[in-house]
């Protein structure tokens, strides 16, 4: 990357980096929020769910399976988030 790249570190105005964050937090914030309900939400009161799922206890399939896929879910989207805001927030394209 040559110095004239708009690109180029320190070129990119402070109220763009500042929304950036802010859009960054706030992704990151809700995706904290959905993975503490879902490790501590759920698998706490799966328990009074006392019916079978799969031939299983829920509250067994939940803490063995489903909060796995959940988390990886979150990995996913959040890889897909950041990019998608990385490609708007870049100078010179996307807006």
């Amino acid at each position: 990357m040559s110095p004239n790249d708009p690109r180029a570190a320190g070129t990119v105005p402070w109220q763009d980096r500042v929304a950036y964050w802010r859009r960054t937090l706030r992704l990151t914030r809700a995706l904290l929020a959905l993975w503490f309900v879902v490790t501590f939400g759920i698998a706490f009161f799966a328990r009074d769910l006392d019916f079978d799922f799969f031939g299983w206890p829920f509250s067994f399939w939940v803490a063995g399976q489903g909060a796995l896929l959940v988390y990886l879910l979150i990995v996913g989207y959040y890889a897909f988030a950041m990019r998608r805001l990385d490609r708007l927030c870049q100078p010179g394209e996307g807006s």
